[in-house]
């Protein structure tokens, strides 16, 4: 099995899709699969699927396959959801009460244990079962309970404090919903700008108008 460093950001990508058709179709016992099924799922070549999944240290069985079950496990190691991890949230507006409800972080393993909200008038209020904490709280709170992933979900204006701010307590990786490019030494930053790719997609759905119209 590779170092995760070693695993370019491209191929993490697929090895996750690949986890979620495993565990949406091959989730059976003794059930296989193999890189050409996986492959049409996700619209590439099988050859591609076989060089990703060697990077987990999965070759297959000639003339069988990948058996699904230990595919899975191969994956969810590499990818790290494997085990638990501890999430704090950081903004309790909508798009943060939407994620605190959002019932499947339990089940990949994501425990969001600590909410906070600088807004006095959420501050003491339960969402989702969490009672919002006060910003103040966030570096004892970050330590007490061992969390190790920060999602923000803050107006941009305040999104980098915040990091700062979650970096010094010790959090390793963040989630940031925010529509601002963060900075964060020694800690992984994944950004999901939901404005981004919705322009990303309109501009493809446009070409494809266009050529149709040519």
């Amino acid at each position: 099995m590779s170092s995760k460093s070693s695993i370019p950001a491209p191929t993490v990508k697929r090895l996750s899709l690949y986890l979620r058709e495993l565990e949406a179709r091959f989730s059976e016992d003794g059930q296989t699969v193999s890189s050409q099924q996986l492959g049409r799922a996700l619209g590439i070549t099988d050859a591609q699927v076989r060089k990703d999944l060697a990077f987990v240290g999965q070759t297959g069985h000639p003339g069988i396959g990948y058996k699904a079950n230990e595919l899975a496990h191969g994956l969810r190691q590499i990818l790290g959801t494997d085990r638990a991890w501890r999430v704090a949230v950081v903004g309790a507006g909508k798009l943060g009460r939407a994620l605190m409800g959002y019932g499947r972080f339990g089940d990949k393993g994501f425990d969001v244990a600590a909410v906070f909200d600088a807004d006095p008038k959420v501050v003491g209020t339960t969402v989702a079962g969490h009672r919002v904490r006060p910003l103040q709280d966030l570096e004892s709170l970050v330590a007490e309970r061992g969390i190790q992933v920060g999602i923000v979900a803050t107006p941009a204006d305040a999104a980098q404090q915040v990091t700062d701010r979650l970096v010094r307590s010790g959090v390793r990786g963040i989630l940031n919903f925010a529509p601002i490019r963060l900075n964060a030494d020694g800690c992984s930053i994944v950004d999901v700008d939901l404005t981004l790719s919705l322009e990303q997609l309109v501009c493809q759905v446009s070409l494809g108008l266009n050529r149709d119209s040519a």
